[in-house]
């Protein structure tokens, strides 16, 4: 993504206060907009549908749709974004879910301004975000829950195996297609079918699962 290049973002939250503050702090950066806010799922869901925003910031605890079902019915409609869970929860429980149920990372309300904003432009470039004090909570829920019998990366096609190494690695769909020299395109159709194969929900999860199973 271009300098120039402006990526557009929609805020879910039912609480007036916070969407304005998080309005407030990306209006100081230039390269990133909110076009739309939602204060609950249904809401969240028709606009997300409608403008095909570049990231999708949700609240999990909200009434009536809560953050999760939402999830479900965005992940039923074709968005070409990323859908980043924004929460002040950081139970194990919470995050392990979201992610299972494909979410593009998991964010905490807590987080320091400039890491946000940080957190924001990798999410929008492709990347996987996590708040930092998230990742050990994720590494021993997977650690616990570990299915490796489920799991062999000798399922994947060799292309398939070094798009997951670059996965782990961090690397968005742009950066992966440039190293491989394909097209962006193609490395989503590959992400989608190994996503697949390996029984993962997110590249979040597929990140972390090589990270703990040592499989490359």
């Amino acid at each position: 993504m271009s300098e120039q290049e402006i990526s557009t973002i929609l805020l879910i939250d039912d609480h007036p206060m916070l969407r304005t503050g998080v309005k407030q702090l990306i209006s100081i950066d230039s390269s990133l907009k909110v076009i739309a806010e939602a204060s609950n799922g249904e809401q969240g869901v028709r606009l997300a549908e409608e403008l095909d925003p570049d990231l999708i910031l949700l609240d999990l605890n909200m009434p009536g749709m809560n953050g999760l079902d939402t999830l479900d019915k965005m992940r039923q409609i074709s968005l070409s974004g990323r859908i980043v869970v924004f929460s002040v929860s950081n139970h194990e429980d919470d995050v392990v879910t979201a992610l299972k149920r494909g979410a593009d990372g998991y964010l905490l309300k807590d987080m320091e301004p400039e890491d946000l904003l940080a957190a924001l432009h990798q999410a929008a470039a492709g990347k996987m975000v996590l708040s930092e004090t998230l990742t050990p909570i994720l590494a021993a829920s997977l650690r616990e829950n570990r299915p490796s019998a489920e799991r062999d990366v000798q399922l994947l096609t060799p292309r398939e195996r070094d798009i997951l190494k670059l996965i782990a690695q961090g690397l968005p769909n742009k950066m992966i297609a440039r190293k491989l020299t394909i097209t962006e395109s193609t490395v989503k159709v590959h992400v989608k079918h190994l996503l697949k194969k390996m029984k993962l929900k997110s590249r979040v999860e597929a990140a972390v699962w090589v990270l703990q199973s040592n499989v490359f």
